[in-house]
């Protein structure tokens, strides 16, 4: 969800480093000792692992609400300290990070749908935000095959005739959390293209803390600084934004953004073992055909995305396709 926090890993234009600014001198190392595919994967299972926690969390924390806002706090928390932000002047900026910060605690809706279905199938329909945001600027019949194997998938899940079928209003948490997804991705390239750096994304998780905040209190009341719910809450924030955010920007100084994203795809696989191993979440035959269809709708996206032109100054432009653009993270 993100905000990756947030997912987003391979460009700039999300609102985080470059890996060649900022993977630090233990990226480096761990760059060197660990193969760079491996680290996208491990971020990948990272991101669910906490995602999968957070779920395990709502009943101490008092609801979902409650483990939001917790796992914002302590992000925003990371982030702050680890950037230091100054806070923007120009009011298109500050509307920017604004914005950038609502719609990554929109992504966050995410633990809503999740009280009312599997941790895979509330991730795998937030996926298709980014990927109906790909598809809508794609040119080439591929694309189009691409996106009846997703709204296959998307089918398979919101039957009504199967009896797992999530219910209304779950499934309108992850629509909510998938349009946020696809504003964010949007968001992420109007920002990166004003302000450089993880500022205004330090910035604008802390604008996505304060947003949920409130909501945290009236769901969960006191329960939130409860010691226990407290440390996991911060487990689920180094699991779902710090931890996965360092591998990705060691593996990008070894791999294509393009490959980055096509390994990213696999996350809604990744959430659906995850609920199955923590949570006992058993998915049905069609739930599983369903994240195949949508996770492959993803990487095909990225995979046979066109390389846009060089521009007269022998650059290439930023590209988006699937999950992931030629940009950076911040987990979901």
């Amino acid at each position: 969800m993100e905000e990756n926090l947030v997912r987003s890993p391979a460009d700039p234009a999300s609102g985080r480093a470059s890996p060649a600014e900022d993977s630090g001198p233990a990226g480096h190392r761990v760059a060197r000792s660990v193969p760079a595919p491996l680290l996208v994967l491990t971020s990948v299972v990272s991101v669910q692992t906490g995602q999968a926690i957070g779920k395990g969390l709502f009943g101490a924390a008092g609801g979902p609400w409650g483990v939001v806002a917790i796992r914002l706090t302590f992000a925003a928390l990371l982030l702050l300290a680890w950037w230091r932000p100054r806070l923007p002047r120009e009011r298109t900026d500050v509307v920017l990070i604004l914005a950038f910060g609502t719609a990554i605690a929109g992504m966050n809706l995410g633990y809503l749908a999740m009280k009312y279905m599997p941790l895979g199938v509330a991730m795998t329909i937030q996926l298709m935000g980014p990927l109906v945001v790909s598809l809508c600027a794609a040119r080439r019949m591929v694309h189009l095959l691409w996106g009846l194997l997703a709204v296959t998938g998307l089918v398979l899940f919101t039957s009504p005739g199967t009896a797992d079928a999530p219910p209304a209003i779950g499934l309108l948490f992850a629509v909510g959390s998938a349009i946020s997804m696809g504003s964010y991705l949007l968001l992420s390239k109007r920002t990166g293209a004003r302000m450089s750096g993880g500022q205004p994304l330090a910035l604008a998780v802390a604008w996505a803390a304060v947003l949920t905040l409130p909501f945290g209190v009236l769901d969960s009341g006191s329960r939130m600084l409860e010691a226990g719910v407290l440390w996991v809450g911060l487990a689920v924030a180094v699991l779902s934004a710090a931890v996965p955010y360092s591998l990705e920007l060691a593996a990008l100084r070894h791999l294509p953004a393009r490959t980055v994203g096509v390994l990213q795809s696999l996350e809604p696989v990744a959430a659906g073992i995850a609920g199955l191993l923590l949570l006992g979440e058993h998915l049905g035959g069609h739930q599983w055909l369903a994240i195949v269809c949508i996770s492959a709708a993803s990487a095909g996206t990225v995979a046979t995305h066109e390389t846009p032109p060089a521009t007269h100054s022998g650059t290439r432009s930023r590209k988006t396709s699937g999950v992931t653009s030629d940009r950076g993270k911040v987990r979901r």
